[in-house]
Order: C-alpha cells, then sequence, then structure tokens
C-alpha cells in the first residue's frame, strides 16, 4: 500500500508539472502552431514533454521571475 501512495505522488507531481507548463505555453508569445507542438509534446509524453519544454521551450518573463 505504501508504494501505491508514492507512485500517486510522483503521478500527481508529474501532472501539476504539465498543467503549468501548459498554461505557460499559452501565455507564451510564439505562432499558434508552436504553441500546439509544444502542448502535444507535453501531453503526449508528461515527463519527457515536460523536461524538454522546460529546457528548450520558449522563455517568458514569469519562467525567469520564478528562477
Amino acid at each position: 500500500m505504501m508504494t501505491m501512495g508514492y507512485n500517486s505522488l510522483l503521478g500527481l507531481l508529474i501532472l501539476t508539472g504539465d498543467i503549468w507548463a501548459i498554461i505557460n505555453i499559452f501565455q507564451s508569445s510564439v505562432s499558434n502552431e508552436k504553441k500546439l507542438i509544444w502542448i502535444l509534446a507535453v501531453a503526449l509524453l508528461p515527463l519527457l514533454g515536460l523536461i524538454l519544454w522546460y529546457f528548450l521551450g520558449p522563455r517568458s518573463s514569469n519562467r525567469s521571475q520564478i528562477l
């Protein structure tokens, strides 16, 4: 039962990160085509898409304030 709790927590953290990434993608100033590509990458590859978007995605002023 404990391992199930840890897996659920990890899944919840990834889901939260993906939602955060998608919101930031919508708020970015890149073209709609690039937004669609990034949203599909994050949605279809939750962990890998999130990591790729964080390092390779368009920068916004919101993300630089967090760091």
